[in-house]
């Protein structure tokens, strides 16, 4: 059975019937791991022991008719902590933590009866667009193994992709979630910030962290969001807005939504494929019976700026915990505790970890702070206004989830500043704590085009709904990446 074929309801349906075990079905899922990620080097922990454990006690007890998450496996990233499953973050600081404690999330999702099938590689505590700041491989993009497949969540995007799992968990601090899922060709939602709880996500910036599901499809997507959302007290960042259920009221219909355009994100920048496609895709939701309009976003333009100092600036302080004595990498040959502190971080971080924390604590610093960190929140607010007026006429916006597709692997590595720049169009969600969507929208030569649905806070069922809505009217999911040595 190939998972490109199935989404959570048809497998639910063959494991309620018992036309397929949950073991079976556990052993199918690692059998395509081991052969597809050999190509892709998607994961970097394989959880076998356990979820086999829990398919064989599910089979004994029988799948749930009314839990349509039971016995479904998950790939989990590897900045999400998992109880006596390795998390590392992609970083050799934490090259064999075992966690004694599971995030929120995992409780949430194994309350549900999914299991963890792995952990998935990303850039190093989520810092980076490519998947190759990572300490212990580089993934590859399932389309075209040359190609990097976008970061920092490109080991889960890579894995769902490529058919290895059915969904996945990311984190989105700068597009983390919605940049690889454009560049792998599947569906990715960056909830509203306090819609899912980030407890026991290792933080980068904690004012714009956010988990966030990854799968084939847009109702899959929206059924694991449903499992995860919620207040958390262990998360005073978490909100206490009530959780609809985003699969709900999925029917195609969104005649008259008011979708907007901004013409900062189809100008200068943009491949000519790539806005092609997100022309096509307006036409598709004029069809559908939306209305759409050209409308400006003023101050998008200094997204980048801004968010690098205010997301490196949080990591300079959340990464101040890393120190070589309560646990993690130490390093060895120290003369004095200063040489710990120092030592165990400088052969411990990889070189973009470092570039973050000397920016941020360059921004922070008493001379500098007024010029920089306090400029760039005093920026972020305006940037959070041009969306609020946007959204007093509009309920959506819509435009390119990335400028181009995936770029090579080695391309843009050693170019940090064009390797930031590729996270222009997603960003700004992030700092306005808006809720969006990358789904699949076209090709250009071979590789996956994406498109963005930005909602305002706490409107991801509109979100689903106009995605669903194009979803069934095209059929750039349906179509699959051939990886070597699949059948």
């Amino acid at each position: 059975m190939d998972y490109f074929k199935q989404d959570l309801t048809s497998l639910h349906e063959l494991l309620v019937k018992k036309e397929i075990s949950v073991t079976e079905l556990v052993k199918e899922t690692f059998a395509t791991i081991k052969q597809r990620d050999q190509k892709l080097a998607a994961f970097l922990t394989l959880n076998e022991q356990t979820a086999l454990a829990q398919a064989a006690s599910l089979d004994q007890k029988g799948v749930d008719p009314e839990n349509i998450l039971a016995g479904i496996p998950l790939a989990i990233k590897d900045n999400i902590v998992t109880k006596g499953l390795r998390t590392t973050a992609a970083s050799k600081i934490l090259e064999n933590f075992q966690p004694i404690y599971n995030a929120t999330v995992i409780d949430k999702l194994a309350a549900k009866q999914m299991i963890t099938v792995g952990k998935t590689n990303l850039d190093e505590f989520a810092m980076g667009g490519s998947t190759e700041n990572s300490a212990f491989k580089i993934t590859k993009n399932a389309w075209d193994q040359t190609k990097v497949p976008g970061g920092s969540s490109g080991g889960s995007a890579a894995a769902v992709a490529s058919g290895e799992v059915i969904g996945a968990l990311g984190s989105d601090t700068g597009g983390s979630i919605r940049q690889p899922a454009a560049f792998n060709g599947i569906v990715g939602v960056k909830p509203t910030y306090g819609r899912v709880s980030r407890f026991g996500l290792i933080a980068f910036a904690s004012s714009m962290d956010q988990i966030g599901p990854m799968t084939r499809t847009v109702k899959d997507n929206a059924l694991i969001l449903n499992a995860i959302s919620g207040v958390d007290p262990h998360d005073a960042t978490s909100s206490t807005q009530p959780v609809p259920d985003f699969a709900a009221g999925l029917d195609g219909n969104i005649k008259g939504m008011r979708i907007a355009v901004p013409k900062e994100y189809l100008g200068k920048g943009i491949a000519t494929d790539v806005r092609e496609a997100i022309q096509n895709a307006i036409s598709t939701f004029e069809k559908l019976g939306a209305t759409v309009d050209e409308v400006s976003l003023p101050h998008s333009k200094y997204g980048v700026p801004v968010y690098y100092i205010i997301a490196s600036s949080e990591a300079s302080s959340n990464l101040q915990r890393f120190d070589g004595i309560r646990y993690g990498y130490r390093a060895q040959d120290v003369k004095s505790l200063e040489d710990v502190y120092v030592k165990s971080r400088s052969e411990a971080f990889g070189d973009e970890v470092k570039r973050r924390i000397m920016l941020g604590t360059f921004s922070l610093s008493a001379g500098t702070y007024d010029a920089f960190f306090k400029k760039a929140a005093q920026v972020r607010t305006l940037i959070c206004r041009d969306f609020a007026k946007i959204y007093q006429d509009y309920d959506l916006i819509l435009g390119p989830t990335t400028p181009t597709t995936a770029f090579g692997i080695g391309e843009d590595i050693d170019d940090p500043v064009t390797m930031y720049m590729n996270d222009i169009l997603t960003i700004p969600v992030n700092l306005a704590g808006l809720p969006g969507m990358s789904l699949p929208a076209g090709f250009s030569n071979g590789l996956p085009v994406g498109l963005q649905l930005i909602a305002n806070q706490f409107k991801e069922q509109t979100l689903y709904r106009a995605g669903y809505a194009f979803e069934q009217a095209t059929d750039f999911h349906k179509q699959v990446p051939v990886i070597g040595g699949q059948d």
